[in-house]
């Protein structure tokens, strides 16, 4: 450092510097990255370090619950800082890009990583479109595409690779190999199960919160793993579920598993959804199922226990079981197959008959039963968001047979008539 700075010039450089250091952009990956580091290698190693004329496309596909999303946010983690600030991580495309405006929100959270500016005001897709269209091809960036399952996401974000700087590179994660095609990527990547001592390594951690068994529990914890082929989804359940159990819990949840078929990865999850310990906590998982993913923590528990549900226990206890994480800003996350499990678990109770379910939330479901006045007491929890442009209104009298429902959830709904035909339960009525 050259003495002929002068005192705010050497501060600068030293804030600078400081700068450089300080990464504030990195990831949680996992409580226990197991194999991780291993993946990232074989990922990258063959465009990592080498310097492209063009922006680059990677692919890494493979079915839900493989880790995908996780070794996505490792390498996020390890090849980011390469690109300084300019990188951004779109998480769960899918799943978001199910709400209102869901696309809108992610472009404008991309731009605003990319370019370090407030662009809140962004009213479509298409002028997202063309703010990147234009500003994105000067700025060498690194950016993550998670969970994508349409050409539209893709579009949406990546619509041409004209629309990046040569040497950025653009990391996409799916479970549909043709997506990778379709868009050209120039490396597509299948992500493998966990293999050698991989699984009974991520098992003990989440069974014994150690890295291998207690001596009692070898040969059944290698008995469990075999079942969960692989699966870092099904070894984090199952092992957080059966930790602090006795050998004959043990023992009653391998015989159930024994009589599963390998590949019907849901029911294998919901051993541990049976295993809840009262209706309580499975009530909680379910209205979190259907209602309060990416929801306030703090705020979720709020509704429940105004639903005399005691839900700071049974969050707890979710959180546990590994069904349920708080991520990002406090919001509640779930896997998507944990998600589906739940909603299947009620749909079984009336396969046919959406207004025998407890709950409902798809919006077509939701009209048949509101619009033809066939609710019933089964229900306790509404879900419906339509188009700004659906005005059609609700008559109020749709409710008038749901003296259960506890939970409403009404988003852009033109509701008409008497609140009185509302249930005395409600306790949350969002519009």
């Amino acid at each position: 450092m050259s003495p002929s700075l002068s005192p705010y010039e050497l501060i600068e450089t030293i804030v600078e510097s400081v700068s450089e250091r300080v990464d504030h952009g990195q990831l949680f990956v996992a409580e226990h990255p197991v194999g991780i580091e291993s993946r990232i290698q074989e990922l990258t190693i063959e465009w990592s370090e080498k310097r492209s004329q063009k922006p680059l496309i990677i692919g890494l596909w493979g079915m839900g619950g493989i880790g995908k999303t996780t070794v996505a946010k490792g390498i996020y983690n390890t090849i980011g800082p390469q690109f300084g600030r300019a990188r951004s991580f779109l998480a769960n495309i899918r799943e978001n890009s199910k709400s209102a405006n869901g696309l809108v929100v992610l472009q404008k959270q991309l731009i605003s990583d990319i370019i370090k500016t407030d662009f809140s005001k962004i009213p479509n897709i298409d002028r997202g479109k063309r703010i990147i269209q234009e500003r994105f091809p000067t700025i060498k960036a690194f950016v993550v595409l998670d969970d994508v399952d349409s050409i539209n996401q893709l579009n949406t974000f990546c619509g041409s690779i004209e629309w990046f700087c040569p040497g950025s590179i653009i990391f996409i994660t799916t479970r549909d190999l043709h997506l990778l095609d379709v868009i050209n990527a120039d490396h597509k990547y299948r992500m493998r199960k966990m293999k050698g001592t991989e699984p009974l390594l991520l098992f003990s951690w989440h069974a014994f919160k150690q890295p291998q068994p207690s001596e009692n529990f070898v040969k059944l914890s290698e008995k469990v793993v075999s079942y969960c082929d692989g699966l870092p989804l099904a070894l984090e359940v199952l092992g957080s579920y059966l930790h602090g159990r006795k050998e004959k819990q043990w023992e009653s949840a391998l015989s159930k598993l024994q009589r599963i078929p390998k590949k019907d990865i849901h029911k294998k999850l919901k051993i541990s959804y049976d295993a809840l310990d009262n209706h309580t906590e499975k009530d909680v998982f379910l209205d979190i199922c259907c209602f309060f993913i990416n929801k306030d923590s703090n705020y979720v528990t709020q509704i429940l226990d105004g639903c005399e549900l005691h839900a700071e226990n049974g969050l707890q206890i979710l959180i546990e079981r590994s069904l349920v994480k708080v991520g990002r800003n406090n919001k509640l996350e779930m896997h998507d197959l944990l998600q589906k499990m739940g909603k299947e678990i009620i749909r079984e109770d009336s396969p046919k008959d959406p207004e025998k379910r407890s709950r409902l939330w798809s919006q077509e479901d939701v009209l048949d039963v509101l619009t033809d006045h066939t609710g019933t007491k089964a229900i306790e929890g509404i879900s419906l968001k339509v188009p700004k442009t659906h005005r059609d209104p609700i008559d109020s009298k749709a409710f008038k047979k749901m003296k259960k429902l506890r939970l409403l959830q009404l988003d852009y709904v033109n509701l008409k008539g008497d609140y009185k035909h509302l249930s005395k339960k409600l306790r949350s009525c969002q519009c």
